[in-house]
């Protein structure tokens, strides 16, 4: 079965960082774009972040960009999301996501598996 797993999430102070990682279980994942998306509390589920198969393109959303920064190891079929600058409004479940393209979006309609997602929390 095709999983996705996240990790690194947690709570930290507002100004810290993190850094998410996504392990895919499958080796032609490493094939796919991939995406970052986030959930607060009463929110509905966000963009984050995407990048491409051969990590050339990325996308971020305006509220991360500058701060932000994702990034994939097709060797270790692993993307990951360095978290800077963190901020409250940050706080979310952040979930992992892999396209069936090998090009980048930011539709998460086109994300066709996803992993369970990590927690961050972010204090002020």
């Amino acid at each position: 079965q095709v999983q996705l797993v996240e990790s690194g999430g947690g709570l930290v102070q507002a100004g810290g960082s993190l850094r998410l990682s996504c392990a895919a279980s499958e080796r032609a994942f490493s094939d796919y774009a991939k995406g970052w998306f986030r959930q607060a509390p009463g929110k509905e589920r966000e963009f984050v972040a995407a990048i491409s198969r051969n990590g050339f393109i990325t996308y971020y959303a305006d509220s991360v960009k500058g701060r932000f920064t994702i990034s994939r190891d097709n060797v270790k079929n692993t993307v990951y999301l360095q978290m800077n600058s963190l901020k409250p409004e940050d706080t979310a479940v952040y979930y992992c996501a892999a396209s069936a393209s090998s090009l980048a979006t930011i539709q998460a309609l086109q994300y066709y598996y996803w992993g369970q997602g990590t927690q961050v929390t972010i204090s002020s």
